[in-house]
């Protein structure tokens, strides 16, 4: 199909072809032949860099009406906004929880680029522009599996087509087990597609003979040779770190990047220490941009690798230094990118090569296996269209296989690997990645919504709860009654926790509750606030401190948790017992106990950032990273305000006094920080 058969305006054409594209992909033709440009719902479960971005954009532009865009991160919204909004004569509008727009600017948009956060929270609090909507794109659809993020997907979505009827739906993803039944669940035509604009062979390293063996039945050697310079480097690495090393230097050797990804934020560093001796082109302005916005002591390991083209990526970076890595890396400018996986979850960061170290990573209490579904997100990295003549994705490490059964491989089968290896590729190369499921029937996802429903004035009854759900994922997979039981049980909890109450066969929610509903909080930080405030009540006076304030905050679910090394644990006890008067939890009463002398150690960073303290100190002082910090201090902002609001609801004015000069404070170094977080999107 040629661009010139579209049905969008002259200059949107000439737009599409300004990106050298004259002819549709095959898949982007095939959403159209579904009718994508005629209002249409259609799931388009096709690789990455196959077009989906354009599909979305043609049935937005079609729709007769406004059109939202739902992503999953703030750096995604922001990197799909700019393109929206380059498009002619087309007006685009963002919302996130760090951005904040006029609301005429969303009111007026053709475009509305959001985080699933965001809408929620604007259908909860009656935003008039929700109604308007002709069609809805849901990006990364295969979410509706996470525990985090997935359970809000199915509310909007079913929240959405009783508000603004018949609304399109178009749903997007790379990486599904089962399309058809996301499609059956939104009545949609499923476009199913395995074709790629650049080619990608994937394979599995064999120690065996030193290659790779790739599923279009190729090798590559890959020549560790004797692993004599193990003792040439102050890093000692293993022969994974090793053949990751060789592996990264052939794919930039021949001009293209690099992505490598292993299993920790600890590891992602010592790989790019390890790469430091390499012959990478060097990145003099990244360094000189990282060391302009920062200088904690990662920082300044991040310039010095990025000094010899090298680069790591994880979650304890700040937010800015991630964006330049990122930036960077289009630009073609820097070679080499260590990673933890969820950078594969993230910005659009192609490859021409995706080295998988580690299969697997530390739970909390073992080392467990990567998800199929995480392991092909990362492969889908390889390839960029234009610029890759091929893609190649390669994976290293070992995993315990012995649950694994094996059975006879298309492309290889046992004589080609040992058996833990032949367990490897069928499970992560021939086989697909695990199908989706509704994650809304879990406790604290499905009260969170069942009190929106009723606080937001949509529901006033079991039955007209059961009602506004019945358009989930988790209706369409469980049926009516399971979802009926899952209600009745989360509406006995809310009560029980004083949030909504009951009577003459009606459902309304409490002053307590419709406030902890617009603030975003679960319902269960919601209750322990609502506790802690009460104990604060009955303190005296002269122990109520920000130090109060802090731990009655920090120790709630909805805080940024954090880990609490052996060194550390004697210090924070004895911080705790030398302030417990100022705490609303006993040491005695603290359960589970672990967990909150962990939120204890949070309390010290975020008093500690109050007082002064730079953040470069504090990442040395409590073994953590600077985009850790900034999450502390986003999350406690948040909750501060929250726990405001609570008490403004139960007429505290003694008790708020506090909190309003903490929040005071916490602004002041919000804007000195300027931290942009995207793990979640909680600050509301």
């Amino acid at each position: 199909m040629d661009v010139s058969d579209l049905p969008v305006s002259p200059a949107v054409k000439d737009s599409i072809r300004s990106d050298g594209i004259e002819r549709l992909y095959p898949p982007q033709a095939e959403a159209v032949d579904a009718g994508v440009t005629r209002g249409e719902n259609v799931v388009a479960a096709i690789p990455t860099a196959a077009g989906k971005t354009l599909i979305a954009e043609l049935a937005m532009l079609t729709a007769g009406g406004p059109g939202l865009y739902i992503v999953p991160l703030r750096a995604l919204a922001r990197e799909k906004y700019e393109h929206f909004k380059s498009l002619p004569n087309v007006s685009a509008g963002i919302t996130t929880s760090d951005v904040e727009p006029e609301a005429t600017a969303v009111d007026q948009a053709d475009i509305i680029v959001a985080t699933a956060e965001k809408v929620d929270a604007a259908i909860r609090n009656g935003a008039a522009w929700i109604e308007r909507l002709a069609c809805v794109v849901i990006d990364e659809v295969h979410l509706v599996e996470s525990k985090s993020r997935g359970p809000t997907l199915e509310v909007i979505v079913a929240t959405l087509q009783q508000r603004a009827p018949g609304l399109q739906i178009v749903a997007l993803s790379a990486t599904i087990a089962n399309p058809e039944a996301i499609a059956n669940w939104l009545n949609a035509t499923l476009v199913s597609s395995t074709w790629r604009p650049v080619s990608l062979r994937t394979g599995l390293y064999n120690p065996a003979d030193d290659a790779v063996l790739f599923d279009d039945g190729n090798r590559l050697s890959v020549g560790t040779g004797s692993l004599d310079d193990k003792a040439s480097t102050d890093f000692d690495p293993d022969l994974d770190t090793i053949i990751t090393r060789e592996l990264i230097k052939q794919a930039t050797a021949s001009g293209g990047q690099c992505l490598a990804f292993v299993r920790s934020r600890q590891q992602a560093e010592a790989l790019a220490e390890h790469l430091l001796s390499e012959s990478f082109d060097s990145c003099p302005e990244l360094r000189a941009s990282i060391m302009d916005s920062g200088s904690s002591a990662v920082s300044r390991q991040l310039a010095a690798c990025a000094e010899t083209g090298v680069a790591f990526h994880h979650a304890g970076l700040r937010n800015s230094h991630r964006e330049l890595v990122e930036k960077a890396f289009r630009d073609r400018t820097l070679r080499v990118i260590c990673a933890t996986p969820t950078l594969a979850a993230g910005v659009n960061v192609p490859a021409r090569r995706v080295v998988i170290r580690d299969l697997e990573r530390f739970s909390g209490d073992s080392m467990e296996a990567l998800p199929v579904m995480e392991v092909h997100q990362m492969c889908g990295r390889a390839g960029r269209p234009h610029l890759d003549p091929y893609g190649e994705a390669v994976l290293i490490g070992d995993i315990d296989t012995g649950h694994l059964n094996t059975t006879e491989s298309s492309v290889m089968d046992a004589r080609d690997f040992e058996t833990d290896r032949y367990a490897l590729w069928q499970r992560y190369i021939e086989a697909g990645p695990e199908a989706v499921h509704s994650q809304l029937p879990a406790e604290d996802p499905l009260q969170t919504h069942v009190l929106a429903i009723i606080a937001s004035g949509f529901a006033a009854s079991t039955t007209e709860v059961i009602q506004v759900l019945t358009g989930t994922f988790f209706a369409h997979e469980s049926g009516t009654q399971t979802l009926q039981s899952h209600v009745e049980s989360a509406i006995s909890d809310l009560i029980s926790m004083s949030l909504i109450e009951s009577g003459d066969g009606s459902i309304s929610a409490t002053q307590i509750g419709r406030t902890v509903s617009k603030q975003y909080l679960t319902p269960t930080t919601g209750a322990q606030l609502r506790r802690g405030i009460k104990t604060m009540h009955e303190m005296s006076t002269s122990n109520i401190t920000p130090l109060t304030a802090l731990e009655l905050i920090c120790s709630t679910p909805d805080m940024y948790t954090t880990y609490l090394g052996n060194k550390e644990r004697a210090t924070t006890y004895r911080f705790a017992m030398r302030n417990a008067n100022q705490f609303t939890t006993t040491v005695e009463d603290a359960s589970p106990f672990e967990a909150w002398l962990s939120s204890v150690k949070i309390v010290r960073i975020v008093a500690e950032l109050l007082d002064g303290t730079e953040i470069s100190a504090l990442t040395s002082d409590f073994q953590v990273g600077p985009g850790d910090i900034e999450t502390y201090l986003e999350r406690t902002t948040w909750l501060c305000g929250a726990t405001d609001a609570i008490m403004r609801t139960m007429s505290l004015e003694t008790e708020m006094a506090v909190f309003d000069r903490i929040h005071q404070s916490l602004f002041e170094r919000m804007e000195t920080e300027s931290p942009l977080i995207d793990e979640q999107d909680w600050f509301i």
